[in-house]
C-alpha cells in the first residue's frame, strides 16, 4: 500500500503503524490543512475540533469516538462524548476526516492534504477507497479517477444519486505481508 500514481492517477497513502513513522508530521499537516480550508471557506475550526483532529491524526488506525475521548483525556479533562461526536461530524462533513463504516471508527483525511484542497476529491463526488489492513489495523486512503468514472456510470444507469461513494477493501498491507 505504498503511495503510487498510475495512468488513471490512482493514489494511495502508505499506512504507517509500524514504528518508523512520525505521526507528529501527519498531525501538523492535518491541522494546517484544516485551518487553511476553514479560513478560506469561513468555517469555524474551534479548539475542540482541532483537538479531535489531532487525536485522529496521531495514528493511521481508525479510532472510535471513545478512543478519541481516551486520547484527549491523556492531555486534559475527559471531554463529553457529545462534544467529540459534534467535532467528528464537522470534520467528516468538511472532508478533514472520514468515517470507516465497517469499524464504526474515524480517521484523519490524508488525500486532501496531498492534493492541497478539500475540494480535490471530496466535494465533487470522487470515490474514496480505504485499504484496511487486517493485521496491524492501519487504513490507507486511496482514490482513482477511473473508479470514480465507473461508479458515476453505474449509479447514473440506475438513476441513483450517491451521497458518499466509499469503498472499503480489507486485506494485508505490504509491511504485514512481508513480516508474515
Amino acid at each position: 500500500m505504498n503511495e503510487a500514481t498510475t495512468g488513471d492517477t490512482a493514489l494511495a497513502a502508505t499506512p504507517h503503524e509500524h514504528g518508523e513513522h512520525d505521526h507528529g508530521h501527519c498531525e501538523r499537516d492535518a491541522i494546517a490543512h484544516a485551518e487553511a480550508v476553514s479560513a478560506a471557506s469561513g468555517l469555524r475550526f474551534t479548539d475542540q475540533r482541532r483537538k479531535v483532529l489531532a487525536a485522529l491524526a496521531e495514528s493511521h488506525v481508525p479510532a472510535s469516538a471513545y478512543d478519541v475521548i481516551d486520547r484527549l483525556a491523556r492531555e486534559g479533562p475527559r471531554p463529553a462524548p457529545v462534544s467529540v461526536y459534534r467535532a467528528l461530524e464537522f470534520l467528516v462533513e468538511n472532508g478533514f476526516a472520514h468515517r470507516i463504516e465497517s469499524r464504526n471508527a474515524y480517521i484523519a483525511c490524508t488525500r486532501s492534504q496531498r492534493t492541497g484542497t478539500a475540494e480535490a476529491g471530496h466535494d465533487h463526488g470522487a470515490a474514496t477507497v480505504f485499504l484496511l489492513c487486517e493485521a496491524c489495523g492501519a487504513a490507507a486512503e486511496a482514490s482513482s479517477e477511473a473508479l470514480t468514472r465507473s461508479l458515476e456510470a453505474l449509479t447514473e444507469a440506475a438513476s441513483f444519486v450517491p451521497r458518499a461513494p466509499v469503498i472499503e477493501i480489507r486485506g494485508l498491507c505490504a509491511r504485514c505481508r512481508a513480516n508474515g
